[in-house]
């Protein structure tokens, strides 16, 4: 079924382990209200996966940001090139400059939460008998360290 997949659970911010529970306390991406668009849970709320493996477990997020970042601008100037072309006698790279810079803005929350999703799911793998099986304890977690970022 695709909804047990793993696209599916990164996309919808499910955990990695069961696929089941949303990683983040707020479904919407846009609750801007409190920064409460990126607060996390600290376990999983069906198995208790802890979603924070250890101390700045999510710095590395920054760097499949930049990637979603690049591959979005990308795929956006060979659109606006098709669609509208390119010329040096006309601004049009500065309103795909423009298109691109707006559009990364607005969808930015949404490429956060996906980062995060995606890191989480490379290091916590799928538990297809997760009712049956305790997650894994973290092994470099320094409780006294927690939230000191």
């Amino acid at each position: 079924m695709i909804k047990d997949g793993y696209l599916w659970s990164v996309l919808n911010n499910k955990c990695p382990r069961c696929r089941t529970s949303i990683i983040f306390k707020s479904k919407n991406a846009y609750s801007l209200k409190n920064n409460h668009f990126m607060k996390m849970h600290d376990a999983c709320q069906m198995c208790g996966q802890k979603t924070e493996l250890e101390v700045g477990f999510y710095y590395g997020t920054g760097y499949v940001s930049y990637a979603l970042t690049v591959a979005y601008s990308v795929s956006s100037f060979v659109a606006w090139w098709i669609l509208f072309g390119f010329s040096i006698q006309d601004n049009s790279i500065f309103y795909w400059l423009a298109f691109n810079s707006i559009t990364l803005i607005a969808i930015m929350p949404l490429l956060m939460r996906l980062s995060r999703s995606l890191w989480l799911s490379w290091f916590v793998k799928y538990d297809p008998d997760w009712r049956q099986n305790k997650p894994k304890e973290p092994e470099r977690i320094v409780e006294e360290q927690m939230g000191n970022w």
